[in-house]
């Protein structure tokens, strides 16, 4: 058994809980309760959302650093490197500073807490305490809203990105009870982009009449409507564009001036990026991910290396992803979580794609990797990939 007062944060985290079956919100609100005496947090600007949480964020907190603003934005999860998670002013944060924030941790929590705080609540809280007394707190919600550990603390502006099915076992059958969940998260003001289903606006007044009547507060709602408002470097991909527009918004609500240019030279590592000329790699997983990805692709023709969580609609992602797909090779995952082979062949068969068995990158073909951050992981620890394009 490790002893959690004394293992550094590399032991600790192997220690912990890294996926759940449900949440208990009372184990980080009482560790929240106790950190909360011993530092203030900035102001916080929450993201929540299906998908575009982690370009939304990326983007934002970049365009704040660039603006001489202390800033830190939290995502989830990691590529290549867990210092990923955790972004400041412009760099992954260190080992050293990480280390520091465990110990601290480590010191203010009783042995009965570090035990039953979670790899993911346990990293929120790290990520807490390093953006003590900075300017801005950039918090991407993991996979809930309500009951996600990042809304432990109160925001002052939430950014819902684009809402579709996932994660129904956790937060909602339809459309409209996921959003619900999700927006149920927001404290003051929310800011709503691009959607694909109406039902998400909607969802947002509903919402903002339950915040009434249950906490007697009243929040603003303002709805993004147009997506080609700014003219934006062709480089990015339209749905990065889109979720552009969403944090130039934000941007516009905290009266900072806007400065296009700026957003250049944001980092966006495993968002439709190429890391290759031929090899472009996204951490997409569901079919609101799928349907950006064939647009990005219309007209062209690619090598699919894919896998796929069981609990993901990977049938539905195959179906849209079909009309660009030439072959399709399955990288294997060691993750239980991972759907079985045979039931992935099985689709692949039935939707009579043509199968790589295994991966050969060939400079006259166009490849893309896609289907988690885990397919993305493994696909660059076999190339030698160091995040270097």
């Amino acid at each position: 058994m490790v002893d959690l007062k004394k293992a550094n944060l590399e032991e600790f985290l192997k220690y912990k809980t890294l996926y759940y079956d449900k949440i208990d919100f009372t184990v980080v609100k009482s560790s929240w309760d106790k950190l909360s005496t011993k530092i203030k947090l900035p102001f916080v600007i929450h993201i929540v959302g299906t998908n575009g949480k982690g370009s939304t964020g990326r983007f934002l907190s970049h365009y704040l650093y660039k603006k001489d603003y202390k800033v830190l934005h939290y995502s989830s999860p990691h590529i290549l490197k867990f210092n990923e998670r955790i972004w400041i002013n412009g760099s992954d944060v260190s080992d050293e500073n990480l280390e520091l924030a465990h110990k601290f941790l480590q010191e203010l929590f009783d042995i009965e807490l570090l035990q039953k705080l979670t790899y993911f609540e346990y990293t929120t809280l790290l990520a807490f305490y390093l953006s003590k007394d900075f300017d801005y707190l950039v918090l991407e919600a993991g996979l809930g809203g309500e009951f996600d550990a990042t809304n432990v603390v109160p925001n002052d502006i939430s950014l819902i990105t684009t809402i579709g099915l996932d994660h129904q076992s956790f937060l909602g059958n339809t459309v409209e009870e996921i959003a619900a969940t999700k927006m149920r998260s927001v404290d003051n003001k929310m800011i709503v982009g691009y959607q694909v289903f109406d039902e998400v606006s909607k969802t947002a007044y509903k919402v903002k009449e339950q915040i009434k009547q249950q906490r007697n507060r009243d929040i603003e709602i303002i709805e993004v409507k147009e997506f080609d408002k700014y003219s934006l470097n062709d480089k990015f991909a339209s749905y990065l564009k889109r979720n552009l527009h969403l944090v130039i918004a934000c941007l516009n609500e905290l009266k900072i001036p806007l400065d296009l240019k700026l957003f250049d030279d944001t980092p966006l590592f495993g968002r439709c990026q190429k890391i290759l000329p031929n090899i472009t790699i996204d951490v997409g997983h569901n079919p609101l991910a799928a349907q950006v990805i064939v647009n990005e692709f219309k007209d062209k023709k690619v090598n699919l290396i894919y896998n796929s969580y069981g609990d993901k609609d990977y049938e539905t992602v195959l179906k849209i992803l079909k009309p660009i797909i030439k072959k399709i090779t399955i990288i294997e995952l060691n993750d239980k979580r991972i759907v079985k082979k045979e039931e992935l062949e099985k689709v692949i068969k039935q939707l009579n794609l043509m199968k790589e068995e295994t991966i050969k990158i060939e400079e006259n073909e166009e490849y893309l990797v896609f289907g988690s951050f885990l397919v993305v992981e493994k696909f660059l620890s076999l190339i030698g990939y160091d995040g270097n394009a």
